[in-house]
């Protein structure tokens, strides 16, 4: 376990709502995490360092939704050792859609897009 992904439970339409506050604050990234198809987590303004680690089609770890005293969490595993100094990564896995997001995460299998 490397961390657990913290913010505040919200559900959808609460977070489609924040969504669009966001924007209007100027606030250029929102850090939503989707536990299951009826919560979010929103890490925006109240989570932990976890919100920071960013994508790659070749990641060294990876998020998992796992039950603790029947509250659902989402936890970041490492694939393998973790060099000092050495980004952690995990795949977004980003539900495809029309408008694609780029992928900058220059891995030789990179996909091309975050969606």
């Amino acid at each position: 376990m490397v961390i657990e992904y913290v913010g505040q439970n919200i559900r959808q339409v609460i977070a489609d709502m924040r969504e669009k506050r966001y924007e209007e604050e100027g606030i250029g990234s929102s850090y939503m995490f989707r536990v299951d198809h009826d919560t979010i987590i929103d890490a925006t303004k109240c989570g932990n360092f976890a919100r920071f680690i960013n994508h790659s089609c070749n990641p060294n770890c990876y998020a998992k939704i796992i039950t603790v005293e029947s509250q659902k969490k989402i936890v970041i595993y490492s694939r393998q050792a973790i060099n000092v100094n050495e980004e952690i990564t995990y795949d977004y896995k980003f539900p495809i859609e029309d408008v694609k997001i780029p992928c900058l995460c220059g891995a030789e299998n990179c996909r091309g897009t975050l969606n």
